[in-house]
This record gives C-alpha cells, structure tokens and sequence, in this order.
C-alpha cells in the first residue's frame, strides 16, 4: 500500500533558487574604490605595455607620428574595454558603443593634459632637455591616469560604481 502511494504523489517540488552568493571582503578589500583601483591599475598595466608593443611593431612602417596615433586608438579601446569588464563589472551589451566614444573622449582629456605639460614646460623652459620631458611627461602622466580614473568611475561607468 505505501509503495502504491510513493507511485501515485507527485514529485517534490524543486528547491527554489538561490541568488549567487555575494563575496565577502576584508580589510581594505572591502571599499569597492580600493578593489577598483587594484583592478585599474592591473589594465593600465597591461595596456601600457601592449601599446608601447604595437608602436615598436608599427614604428617602421609607419613612422613615429602615425605609429603612436595608431597604438594609443587600439589600446584605449582595449583599455575601455577591459576596464568595462574588469574594473566596473559591466557585462551586458547596453551601452557599449556610447562607453566605447566616452572612453575615447577621455582619451582626449589625457592627451591635453600631457601635451599641455610639455608645451607649459617649453614655454617656460625653452632648452629643455629630453630628461626634463620624460619628468614632465611621466608627473603629469601620472595626474592624467587620475583623472582617467575619476572620470571612468563618475562619469561613464557611474552605474557600476559600487561594484
């Protein structure tokens, strides 16, 4: 008779499903901005170094103007989109062709800043050696990577701030 029954009930409804767990940090992982910039700086990285690949590459053929030009174009987008990935956590489609011309603008905004330097830099000091360029270009790269940043964060990604 038991065995009659176990036949006839229906099944066991299926347990419901569960949100993916959410990862728990500690210390100073915990602030999203600290994971963030760790994450930004991993991207910097590996960008700065296959920009300054693809010039070496593209350096004969095209000489150094365009060669630079054609490096910093590919690798903002790259850049763009590995810190859309992997900075912000953004995995979905929507809004990707606007985040890609938004990181292209940026860019732009740190390409002012640098070539604003040297060209602050000339005015000041005419007879400026190669070593006082690499200094100005390498302080205010580091002011341009900042504001790169800020903006990436407020401004494009601001819907993934807190990831």
């Amino acid at each position: 008779m038991d065995a009659q029954l176990e036949q006839h009930s229906p099944a066991p409804a299926p347990a419901p499903a569960r949100p993916p767990a959410r990862r728990r940090h500690r210390g100073i992982l915990r602030y999203p901005l600290v994971r963030q910039l760790l994450r930004f700086t991993g991207v910097g990285l590996v960008c700065t170094v296959t920009s300054l690949a693809l010039y070496a590459f593209l350096r004969p053929y095209l000489g150094s103007q365009p060669a630079n030009a054609t490096a910093l174009i590919l690798t903002s987008l790259m850049n763009t989109a590995l810190n859309r990935r992997l900075t912000f956590k953004i995995t979905e489609r929507h809004r990707l062709k606007r985040d890609h011309l938004n990181g292209l603008i940026v860019i732009l905004v740190a390409l002012l800043i640098t070539g604003g330097s040297l060209g602050v830099l000339h005015w000041i000091n005419p007879g400026a050696t190669v070593a006082d360029e690499l200094w100005t270009t390498t302080i205010s790269g580091f002011a341009a990577t900042a504001v790169r940043f800020t903006l990436l964060r407020h401004w494009i990604f601001r819907r993934a701030r807190h990831r």
